[in-house]
């Protein structure tokens, strides 16, 4: 049974989702603020904006964590909101359990800059990463939602630029195929009231202006992931997107990539944005860390983790 603290992502999105068909959608300010109030604070974790070569960042270092290794992160939010601000605290508890630094990058909403600036900001991120003289093999790149979109766009630019890949991939709750087509769109439907077929076509809309819903820059599950770094996927159990992770993962063991799969019972997308505050969250989390140390050369397990 999920825990009574789980509860406030789902109303979260039932009241986000009650909004809309009042025909007075929350604002994304309102939206935003709302979202990053699920988590809570973490003790011990420092945060300073810096510029990542041209891309605004967030710095999220937990105390006594490696410096020299580093979860780029990619947040989510349909590429209509969100920020590095609505996601810092649950990033701080990533960083915090996998006891190694984070950078939170930004990029431009597409009503700021047409898809895919918003790639080419992440992989600025990463590419700064490595000019400061971080290896590539200390490098893990993450993201949830849309923000799965560019962990993976961050990946294709590397290969494409002949740069060496990330060590590890983490995708939680990724939103991963712009065709819209995933059969739990239809099974989880009564179960995640926000993230119907019709809103996530909308924002696929956004997102492709003339692009083929195909294209894999857009849609990963379309993706040639062959020599991709290991990956390791986690979503709700009753979110829409689900079977999208599921499609990922496929692929990946076609391609030959290791690939790790989570599936969370009776939770809903982002779930981990409850970091602090809900048991499932915390749980999430801690896989997260566990599997992710020894990519990086932390190879000490958690205290009390599933690796």
């Amino acid at each position: 049974m999920a825990s009574a603290q789980s509860e406030a992502n789902k109303r979260h999105y039932e009241a986000a989702a009650a909004a809309m068909a009042a025909g007075n959608p929350m604002s994304r300010d309102e939206n935003d603020r709302r979202w990053a109030e699920l988590a809570a604070e973490p003790l011990g974790v420092t945060y300073s904006e810096v510029d990542a070569g041209g891309t605004k960042a967030l710095s999220v270092m937990p105390d006594g964590a490696a410096s020299d290794r580093v979860i780029l992160y990619c947040h989510g939010g349909g590429f209509v909101g969100g920020s590095i601000h609505t996601h810092r605290k649950m990033v701080g508890h990533l960083a915090k359990a996998a006891e190694c630094r984070a950078l939170l990058v930004s990029y431009p909403l597409v009503d700021a800059a047409p898809f895919p600036a918003q790639v080419e900001a992440a992989f600025g991120g990463y590419r700064w990463l490595l000019e400061k003289g971080l290896r590539a093999e200390h490098v893990v790149v993450a993201g949830d939602s849309a923000g799965a979109i560019l962990a993976f766009g961050t990946v294709h630019r590397a290969r494409a630029a002949k740069l060496p890949c990330p060590a590890a991939m983490l995708i939680l709750s990724g939103w991963l195929d712009l065709t819209v087509s995933a059969a739990s769109f239809a099974t989880n439907r009564e179960k995640d009231l926000f993230f119907a077929r019709p809103t996530i076509q909308w924002l696929a809309a956004n997102v492709l202006g003339d692009l083929d819903p195909r294209d894999p820059l857009a849609s990963p599950v379309y993706a040639d992931l062959r020599g991709f770094p290991p990956i390791y996927l986690q979503a709700g159990a009753d979110e829409t997107l689900v079977d999208e992770s599921r499609m990922m993962a496929d692929r990946a063991r076609a391609a030959g990539v290791e690939v790790r799969l989570d599936v969370f019972p009776q939770m809903l997308h982002s779930f981990q944005m409850m970091a602090g505050n809900a048991p499932e969250a915390d749980a999430a989390i801690a896989k997260l860390a566990a599997w992710v140390r020894p990519k990086i050369g932390l190879s000490t397990a958690i205290a009390g983790a599933d690796r």
